[in-house]
């Protein structure tokens, strides 16, 4: 069988290949085109170098041609900075400036001259032209007595006008990466102003940017990182700014500042809960949204406790509202399962700070375990097992510290019984909506309650009605299992009343006065009789069928 091209038309259509591909790269080159990270291709090496693509993509090609770059480019910038911050007693303050200036100068210039033959080495050098034009600017002001100008104004002109040239250099090139430090260097400047409010309102502004990043160019991880400038300038400057040569302690004015916490987290918020429709909810998503409820409301819970204490009801209950309104929000666009989760305990935690501080004790205990009520409620409504589950040991560590705290018991400590078995009965009533396949939640509210009501009637009831008191809870448990039809209940009752049976023998022989130890054995035992009785005719119905 004869093939219908020749030898020729081979070497002919691999040439045209060839020729093809070299255009195309002079069309890149030209259009300055980058590309990212993960696609980024190795640049070809002269013939001889490298005789198969395995040996370009080997660890060796990466060190030597990516990683002695970048390291070499950051120790160059390290030690043009240290240059620079030499005092040069000798010589005017604004010297070394206008040095740091001219190296800037050159390292564009290599970066502008190398961006096709040596592309990846360019942008590390205008990234280190971008850090060395910041810092030499700053040098205008810093590292010298005197410095070259003294005028936090003139300062603040300065570093803005250069952190505007290096994001519309980051812009231009497109550059996740660029935009970082242009990110980075605009929190410091914001930080080096001083001025309480003008950080506020920049930081502000700032968040508001980077939500725009995110939308116009989905860089996600610019975003996470922006987050986490954020509340840490905030917090920087909480602590008084140490980097600028203050003393480490807390800021104790303006009060309103702990509000613009808020004012972040709602900025991010918004740009998670609008973002790109289809967009799934993905670890990126899941990491800024950790970010932004949890940390942020710490953060908040941190400076309303120790300095800014004023109001404390009133603005966490604001927070509360907040977060939950996010978590609402997200789960009626999406039905997300994340950051609904995220939100909501944070909005819980936020509700719980405002009761505990609203009310006294042991009246803030009955209102959160109230709330147990409205958390269940929600965790239905978004069907989440992560609520559920979180609420229930909450439950449990409210109860155990109100037991812990109060020496003497009351009536309120019945509620938390009742509320276990409202949560059981929310579960079982709505369990169809739920991701949770078992009844394990529920019957850990059962056995939560089934606890709770004989410890607490034998605290407060006096122990010649204990008996009585066991007796009549288990008698309400046979009540709701007749009304709900529901065994659960009946098992319930049937444990109260041995538990019931334990406690005569043992406690009453030993503790009860006579006419209470007389009584407590006639009563329990005609129940005993009567309820043998009672089941008896159930199960001889039952067989007659």
């Amino acid at each position: 069988m004869e093939f219908p091209f020749k030898d020729q038309d081979y070497e002919r259509l691999a040439h045209m290949i060839k020729n093809l591909e070299r255009r195309l790269k002079r069309i890149e080159a030209h259009l300055d085109l980058e590309k990212n990270e993960e696609s980024e291709a190795v640049p070809e090496a002269p013939a001889g170098e490298i005789k198969n693509g395995t040996d370009a993509d080997s660890l060796e090609f990466q060190i030597g041609q990516f990683w002695f770059a970048q390291v070499g480019i950051v120790i160059l910038a390290i030690g043009i900075a240290f240059l620079l911050t030499f005092p040069y007693p000798d010589f005017p303050a604004i010297v070394p400036s206008l040095f740091g200036y001219f190296v800037v100068g050159l390292v564009f210039s290599l970066s502008y001259l190398w961006r096709h033959l040596f592309s990846h080495i360019s942008r590390y050098l205008l990234g280190g032209g971008m850090i060395l034009l910041y810092f030499t600017t700053l040098r205008l002001f810093y590292f010298s007595v005197p410095p070259a100008f003294d005028s936090k104004t003139l300062e603040t002109i300065l570093l803005s006008s250069v952190v505007i040239i290096n994001f519309t250099i980051a812009f231009k090139k497109r550059s996740a990466f660029l935009s970082s430090i242009s990110l980075t260097l605009a929190y410091i400047a914001v930080l080096l102003s001083g001025s309480a409010y003008f950080i506020f309102l920049t930081v502000t502004f700032l968040a508001a940017f980077t939500v725009f990043m995110k939308r116009r160019w989905q860089w996600d991880h610019v975003f996470i990182y922006g987050i986490f400038l954020t509340y840490l300038t905030h917090f920087l400057w909480f602590i008084n700014n140490p980097f600028l040569g203050n003393k480490v302690e807390l800021v104790s004015t303006p009060q309103t500042n702990i509000f613009f916490i808020l004012i972040y987290s709602v900025i991010y918020g918004l740009a998670n809960l609008f973002r790109q429709e289809n967009k799934k909810e993905g670890s990126a998503l899941i990491t800024a949204t950790l970010l932004n409820s949890i940390a942020a409301y710490s953060f908040f819970l941190l400076l309303t406790l120790t300095k800014f204490n004023s109001g404390l009801t009133t603005s966490h209950l604001l927070a509360a509202i907040i977060f939950l309104f996010f978590s609402i929000s997200f789960w009626i666009r999406e039905k997300s399962k994340y950051a609904t989760f995220f939100y909501a305990i944070t909005g819980y935690m936020a509700l719980s700070i405002a009761i505990i501080i609203q009310f006294e004790r042991p009246d803030f205990f009955v209102w959160l375990n109230w709330q147990s009520v409205l958390v269940i409620s929600t965790a239905v409504w978004f069907r989440s097992k992560f609520i559920i589950v979180a609420n229930f040991f909450i439950f449990l560590l409210i109860f155990i510290t109100y037991l812990s705290m109060e020496s003497e018991l009351s009536l309120l400590s019945l509620g938390f019984g009742i509320v276990a078995l409202i949560s059981a009965r929310i579960l079982n009533w709505q369990k169809h909506r739920l991701e949770l396949k078992t009844e394990l939640m529920r019957n850990a509210y059962l056995g939560t309650a089934f606890f709770i009501f004989p410890y607490t009637l034998y605290q407060i009831v006096p122990g010649g009605y204990v008996i009585l008191a066991w007796l009549t809870v288990a008698l309400l448990y046979y009540l709701l299992s007749l009304t709900l039809k529901n065994s659960k209940y009946r098992w319930m009752a049937v444990l109260t009343i041995l538990l019931t049976v334990l406690y005569v023998f043992i406690i009453g022989i030993i503790k009860l006065e006579g006419v209470y130890r007389i009584v407590s054995f006639l009563v329990l035992g005609i129940i005993l009789i009567g309820l043998s009785l009672v089941y008896t005719r159930i199960k001889s119905r039952q067989e007659a069928k």
